[in-house]
């Protein structure tokens, strides 16, 4: 045999083989699935229209339910909005990352799914609500020079807002101010689906983030979509009116990936980042206990559907647990991204053989803190340890039988409670190394690390004053601004 035709033969081989062993998600760009995770801001657990809510119609979350994989016990990763979007993006439970609660800046130590992704050949980009970049007050466009910005995330376009958004929003394209008028949710879908068909065209997967500013308050919805619930007190209407538009909008980016040709192989993950609201009626959380803020059910179970026609053939409701925490590892599995992607510590799992139909139970606990507070659920089981004066005061409930956490079973199952409080002990004493810096190649926390601080406080957003002093969700607080001096 000539020589050249021998290496010939050999590289074929090689390739092959190489071929063979990469992860499926890799084999061929055609193959992977694009990608787009939808997240509402304070929706509860019971505003669905096929968990029956009583005045709630949600004819598009319904629709993607009975075409995909439902979650009845999906968790959001912290009872508040900032960690819950810490956690999305690390797998990570969110004191590991920095973000304690509400306004703190994640971590740049952090490595994320969209950077993983990017890495791997996608298109990225991130529209609507962000709160990572340790920034309070109600939402402001994000500044192109800030450093803790989408893009510093690997996102590599950007519609972007720090915190909450309603109506007739002001939204910045990576560091360009553009206002807009109309429903908060629909604009960003619209603005995202531009991205969307733009890489569809271009034959390039993309990982799309769609993060909604409602149904936080303020409440302003349309006068339509408000109308349907007149016997409601205000603040109740408005809400429910804002969810009627926010689920249309679920309907436009199903309509929107189908037109393009691309509804069959693109994963679509919809969740809530916390529980629901108390003070609405009717119940924002479907009769479970507490609320947003609170580490009982109420606070973290929220809405979780998965819609991927491609892999998820048949419709189905799984009752095993999984939370926020899960979908960069499952992303990073169906991809084939490498190992290294997130950090090796990671509190979420894989749950792409649930996809498959293959898992009937969660081979590893479900851990939350907030606060001073934990829980850990595991199986039917959750233990709560929540502060008490100076002591901890502990619960023990089977959510099985009791779903609404009302029968306290320590005294009667002690070796569960046991079994229980020692994980949940193991799990704390490693957030803290985390929280120390321990996990990261430096052994400790960038010491540059920002404080959470108020826009209305810094200088860049102070030059804005002027212009935005009318508008509704910043009138308020720049009159006390402008007060303080």
């Amino acid at each position: 045999m000539l020589p050249h035709l021998r290496l010939c033969r050999i590289g074929l081989f090689l390739f092959t083989a190489l071929l063979t062993r990469l992860p499926v998600g890799l084999a061929a760009e055609t193959e992977r699935p694009n990608i787009v995770l939808v997240m509402a801001d304070d929706m509860g657990w019971g505003q669905t229209g096929y968990y029956n809510h009583p005045v709630l119609k949600t004819p598009n979350l319904d629709a993607m339910a009975a075409n995909g994989l439902r979650f009845d016990r999906f968790y959001a990763g912290g009872p508040v909005c900032s960690p819950t979007r810490a956690t999305v993006l690390t797998g990570r439970t969110h004191e590991r990352t920095g973000v304690m609660t509400h306004g703190y800046a994640l971590r740049r130590q952090e490595p994320t799914i969209a950077q993983g992704l990017a890495k791997a050949g996608y298109a990225t980009g991130h529209f609507g609500k962000w709160h990572l970049n340790g920034l309070r007050g109600p939402g402001v466009p994000v500044l192109e020079d800030d450093p803790h910005s989408p893009g510093e995330f690997g996102f590599q376009e950007w519609l972007s807002v720090t915190n909450f958004f309603d109506r007739d929003p002001i939204l910045s394209r990576q560091g360009e101010f553009e206002e807009f008028a109309g429903d908060s949710s629909e604009i960003v879908v619209d603005e995202a689906l531009k991205f969307i068909h733009k890489n569809a065209k271009a034959k390039k997967p993309f990982f799309t983030v769609i993060w909604y500013g409602t149904p936080h308050s303020p409440w302003r919805a349309a006068k339509d979509d408000a109308a349907q619930f007149d016997d409601l007190e205000r603040n109740s209407k408005e809400h429910y009116g804002e969810l009627v538009a926010m689920d249309r909008s679920i309907g436009t980016l199903r309509a929107g990936l189908k037109d393009a040709g691309i509804a069959e192989n693109t994963l679509f993950w919809f969740c809530s980042d916390n529980g629901g609201l108390p003070r609405i009626t009717p119940d924002t959380v479907g009769g479970l206990r507490g609320n947003k803020g609170s580490l009982y059910e109420g606070g973290l179970r929220v809405p979780g559907i998965v819609e991927w026609p491609a892999q998820i053939t048949k419709a189905r409701v799984t009752k095993v647990p999984a939370c926020t925490m899960d979908i960069a590892p499952t992303l990073v599995d169906i991809v084939g991204l490498p190992s290294d992607t997130l950090l090796p510590t990671l509190d979420g799992i894989s749950l792409k053989p649930m996809f498959e139909g293959t898992v009937l139970s969660r081979p590893q606990p479900i851990g939350f803190r907030y606060r001073d507070g934990s829980a850990l659920t595991e199986g039917d089981y959750k233990i709560l340890a929540l502060p008490n004066k100076k002591k901890t005061r502990y619960a023990l409930y089977n959510l099985k039988d009791d779903m609404k956490e009302t029968q306290d079973l320590q005294a009667s199952e002690p070796k569960v409670f046991a079994d229980l409080k020692s994980k949940l002990d193991k799990w704390n004493a490693s957030v803290d190394r985390s929280m120390a810096g321990k996990d990261y190649p430096e052994g400790r926390v960038d010491p540059s690390h920002p404080e959470p601080r108020y826009w209305i406080d810094l200088k860049a957003y102070q030059a804005y004053f002027d212009a935005w002093a009318d508008r509704p969700e910043y009138k308020s607080w720049i009159q006390r601004a402008r007060k303080k001096k």
